[in-house]
């Protein structure tokens, strides 16, 4: 059974203005994820500013959103790493605090080999025993791109690494990677404007930016593909193309933090090195989020 079914939300870490991670605006920003239909939070990834926060901190945060959530949604925590020990480290912390799975990242900077990747995961999948959903994403690890006979290998020969998000924008690819998988690898899209054509060839749902902003809108694009009402699901996808496209004008989570903050949900400053949104960028970012009904 998959870890989650649906949209999960890559949820941001709010910040003050300080800084420092602003817990209240995070328990809040649960709630309102919660009361909006999505599925799953996943806690610390690329839109969580993982790789600004110290060690400490990273716990802290996945310790906080497993206990603000309290079971009623699944909680997978982000514990990838460039190091294998830091990561094993961060899985096996991240287990304690009650995680119901891990987002595991490819490495970055090392450019690692199939070979290196295969034991890099398999090293961290052996400190734990929950679920480890693989994270493919080569625009953030310096073009390191896990193959579709990786993945495979990895979901047959590893009882706890059970699928992939795919952020690798290669639709070739994917679907590839589902021919090979013959059903024994759950994905998950990791891009919101390719939600449908990912279920299409069967993934099981979307980590998502969009969530943070429009958690019930982006629930119901998956809902509705599963219900088999497909035209419903293709609508409410292209009616949001246009604030896709602007929360992605600028590096995530950028934009993203910059509609939340627009519609009040206090997502607050960014870490260095990200900086405020470019004023035609955020100009954009203002006017799709009026036409998508989201601000008034």
């Amino acid at each position: 059974m998959a870890i989650f079914t649906g949209a999960g939300v890559a949820i941001v870490t709010p910040m003050k203005a300080d800084g420092e991670v602003n817990y209240e605006a995070f328990a809040r920003n649960i709630e309102f994820q919660i009361e909006n239909g999505t599925d799953a939070v996943i806690v610390c990834g690329t839109t969580g500013e993982a790789s600004t926060l110290s060690h400490e901190e990273h716990l802290n945060v996945i310790r906080f959103c497993v206990k603000q959530v309290n079971g009623r949604i699944p909680v997978i925590a982000g514990t990838g790493s460039n190091c294998t020990e830091t990561a094993i480290y961060l899985s096996r912390e991240a287990q304690k605090a009650g995680v119901d799975g891990l987002l595991v990242v490819t490495p970055y900077y090392n450019k690692a080999t199939q070979k290196g990747l295969k034991e890099h995961f398999t090293l961290i999948a052996n400190a734990v025993n929950i679920p480890i959903i693989l994270y493919n994403i080569p625009g953030r690890t310096g073009g390191v791109n896990i193959l579709p006979e990786t993945i495979v290998s990895l979901c047959e020969e590893v009882p706890n690494i059970v699928g992939v998000k795919d952020a690798t924008d290669n639709f070739v690819q994917y679907a590839k990677l589902m021919a090979l998988a013959k059903g024994k690898v759950d994905v998950y899209s990791g891009n919101d404007n390719q939600i449908v054509p990912f279920l299409s060839l069967g993934a099981k749902g979307v980590i998502s930016v969009l969530s943070n902003i429009a958690p019930q809108q982006t629930h119901d694009i998956c809902a509705k593909y599963f219900e088999g009402d497909v035209s419903e699901s293709a609508r409410l996808q292209l009616e949001a193309i246009e604030l896709i496209g602007a929360l992605f004008c600028e590096v995530n989570p950028i934009p993203v933090k910059k509609a939340m903050n627009l519609m009040g949900l206090e997502a607050g400053t960014l870490r260095r090195p990200l900086t405020e949104m470019e004023p035609e960028n955020a100009a954009r970012l203002e006017k799709a989020m009026r036409s998508y009904g989201i601000l008034k």
